[in-house]
This record gives structure tokens, C-alpha cells and sequence, in this order.
């Protein structure tokens, strides 16, 4: 039973109980696995999810969300990139300015 008095009984159709066996096989636990493939069901008749359902669903998707965050390392790649050019270019200006002083000093 979810909070809020939402009674979800087993997953009955095929495809709820695809969801269901894919959820588990995730990691899931079996009695949020069980609420959630119900939710396709609520979805599918027009009827809006039960608010409970739907807070379920957000809260995945914000975990799904901060484990791509940790696990993924294209952001401190393309951190590390940004910082290799920025890197190049100061010390291709600093080069550049070398040069010119070097030409000025030769002049006089």
C-alpha cells in the first residue's frame, strides 16, 4: 500500500510484468518494482498516476540522474580539455609576447 491510502496489487499484464522482471533484474526492490509497473497501467486507461506513484517515478529519475552524474566523466573531461587549450593559448600568448620584445630589444 502507498501512503496516501493507494492500494497496487501484482503486476497482471504481459507488459507489467516485463517491466517488472526488468526493474528487478536493475536492482529494484521487489515491492517499488510492483508499484511502478503499475503505473504504464494507470497511464495507458487516461487516468492520471496516483500522486504517491508519481513521486516514486520523480525520485527515480533524480537517483538515475546523480548516478550518471558520478559514474559518467564527460563533464571533467571536457573540464580537462577546456583546460588544456586555455593552457596552449596562454602559453601561445606568452610566446607571441616573447617574440615582440624580442624584435623591439633588437632594434635598439
Amino acid at each position: 500500500m502507498l501512503p496516501g491510502g493507494y492500494g497496487l496489487k501484482m503486476a497482471k499484464t504481459k507488459q507489467n510484468k516485463r517491466l517488472y522482471s526488468r526493474m528487478r533484474a536493475s536492482g529494484v526492490r521487489k515491492k517499488i518494482a510492483r508499484q511502478l509497473s503499475e503505473l504504464p497501467g494507470h497511464a495507458s486507461r487516461g487516468k492520471k498516476a496516483p500522486k504517491p506513484l508519481r513521486d516514486a517515478v520523480d525520485r527515480l529519475e533524480t537517483a538515475v540522474v546523480e548516478l550518471k552524474d558520478h559514474s559518467g566523466r564527460g563533464k571533467r573531461k571536457a573540464a580537462a580539455r577546456k583546460a588544456a587549450r586555455t593552457r596552449r593559448s596562454k602559453a601561445e600568448s606568452r610566446s607571441r609576447a616573447a617574440r615582440k620584445g624580442a624584435r623591439k630589444r633588437a632594434k635598439s
